[in-house]
């Protein structure tokens, strides 16, 4: 019988339904406790703060406590909190990267450092402002512990506060490198388009809001391969991770490494049938998958998914019905109040390209605003 698995973090949905559909047992300590996480684990805790309503790794520690599981892994945002996945692997043996490895590899200022030294162009990174304010290079100021595109902003040429970076703005295309590693090797499992800020999605400024994967050009697989390499031989990476980026004339300039299960790899899934979960089990215990092929994008087609936030603050009615449906999922429960900005659920699509899966994508969440907004109406009707 394969091991029960416990898996915390955020928002462990995706990873818990590949996970089930590998054979696995599940118990799950998140943000949401969606219906359709409920339908494929056996058990299911939220851990949230009572007075800002969002995700608390403490209240997460405390709830797996009581957790029967054999193993442990974790997804966003448990890699910003070390010591949390030191308590975590005190409870079973973990799958996925160790906290020493997460204090080297989010540190953005070794993670510039190695990637220079690996041949690999990268954004320049500073701690303190630069004496010349005027300076022609752009930055960002970054939090070290967020995720999401949670707290990003243009710098001002103000003080850099305590728990906060620059790094340098590359003006470009956001995408995303999915890889397995296995400590010393890493194959690429796909490059995805980023999308972030994007009003259709009810999102702005930096927040993350989904990804669209396609085949990928041999001279562009090629330099993820080379990224991917260089940053599991510098920090030792196991399991299945993300590297976010901005390329700039064809370039991929890494910006940030994300050391666990990152959302864009359920689209893997989808596209080429691979077991996310299973590869995340496998490169762990040191086994790589073999390499999937880049593909012509013509011939691959697009797949995506999109994040749809509240553009106001809504009531859920029945969504029962959307479990039916593949091509939503995060499904939140009948009666629950979602605030404005806040994630409704997410949404799937394809299309022979990237620009024709976007537009799926869009017309899919506009089927969402329409029926939520119907919804939320006969709610105040009725009360």
């Amino acid at each position: 019988m394969l091991p029960r698995v416990l898996i915390v973090g955020v928002s462990t949905r995706g990873l818990a339904e590949s996970a089930a559909r590998a054979g696995y047992r599940v118990v799950a300590v998140d943000s949401f406790g969606d219906l359709d996480l409920r339908a494929c684990a056996d058990a299911v805790s939220i851990a949230r703060t009572a007075e800002e309503n969002r995700f608390s790794v403490r209240a997460a520690l405390h709830a797996v406590r009581a957790v029967p599981c054999d193993v442990a892994t974790y997804v966003a945002s448990f890699e910003n909190h070390p010591d949390a996945v030191r308590a975590l692997a005190r409870r079973a043996p973990l799958w996925g990267n160790p906290p020493a490895v997460l204090r080297r590899v989010r540190d953005p200022v070794r993670l510039a450092r190695a990637l220079v030294a690996g041949g690999i162009p990268a954004p320049a990174v500073r701690l303190s402002a630069p004496r010349r304010a005027r300076s022609a290079t752009r930055w960002l100021v970054k939090p070290r512990a967020s995720g999401g595109g949670s707290g990003i902003v243009p710098w001002r040429g103000r003080r850099v506060a305590a728990g906060s970076y620059l790094q340098q703005r590359i003006a470009g295309v956001p995408g995303s490198i999915l890889f397995a590693a296995d400590g010393r090797h890493a194959v690429t499992l796909g490059v995805s388009r980023l999308l972030s800020g994007d009003g259709a999605f009810g999102a702005s400024g930096f927040r993350y809001c989904g990804n669209i994967l396609c085949g990928v050009a041999p001279g562009v697989r090629h330099l993820a391969d080379r990224i991917t390499d260089t940053v599991t031989r510098a920090f030792k990476l196991r399991g299945v991770n993300g590297i976010d980026f901005v390329a700039r004339g064809g370039v991929p300039y890494p910006v940030e490494v994300n050391p666990r299960y990152t959302a864009a790899l359920e689209l893997v899934e989808r596209a080429h049938g691979l077991s996310i979960f299973e590869t995340h089990a496998r490169a762990c215990a040191g086994v790589l998958p073999a390499s999937l092929p880049p593909g012509d994008a013509a011939a691959v087609g697009a797949v995506g998914k999109a994040i749809v936030y509240a553009k106001r603050t809504i009531v859920i009615g029945d969504t029962h019905a959307w479990l039916e449906d593949d091509s939503v999922r995060d499904i939140p429960a009948p009666g629950q109040r979602i605030a404005r900005g806040h994630p409704v659920c997410t949404v799937f699509a394809r299309g022979p390209d990237q620009a024709a899966c976007y537009a799926a994508l869009v017309r899919r969440a506009d089927a969402v605003y329409r029926q939520i907004t119907a919804g939320t109406a006969r709610e105040r009707r009725i009360a």
